[in-house]
């Protein structure tokens, strides 16, 4: 997970993990199985190996701190203070579909 989209070639985990590529191997393919990662076929010095990435990422505050909620100009005035609802709210609204189209757009290039 700490290496995010750079992922790790397969025989520089075993090292870090001191595993030998039958135990590596083994392991990586249950966590494939499950879900939790992906594997890329690569040529790196001239052999066929896998990099291996991380499916799940850390979660950051990134994706709500542009929230309209945060910095409305109708704080103390909005009639919905007290729910958040988009459907509700213009201002909330823009912004999830912001957030969806920006998505939809990172989803088409992968």
């Amino acid at each position: 997970m700490e290496l995010g989209d750079m992922g790790i070639l397969q025989s520089e985990l075993w090292r870090k993990l001191t595993a030998d590529s039958r135990e590596g191997s083994r392991a990586i393919l249950r966590l494939e199985r499950k879900g939790l990662i992906a594997r890329k076929k690569e040529l790196h010095d001239g052999r066929w190996t896998y990099r291996v990435f991380a499916k799940r990422r850390y979660a950051t505050i990134d994706s709500i701190l542009d929230i309209p909620c945060a910095f409305c100009d109708l704080v103390g005035n909005c009639p919905q203070a007290w729910i958040l609802n988009p459907n509700k709210c213009d201002h909330l609204t823009k912004w999830m579909h912001g957030i969806a189209d920006a998505g939809k757009a990172v989803a088409k290039s992968a």
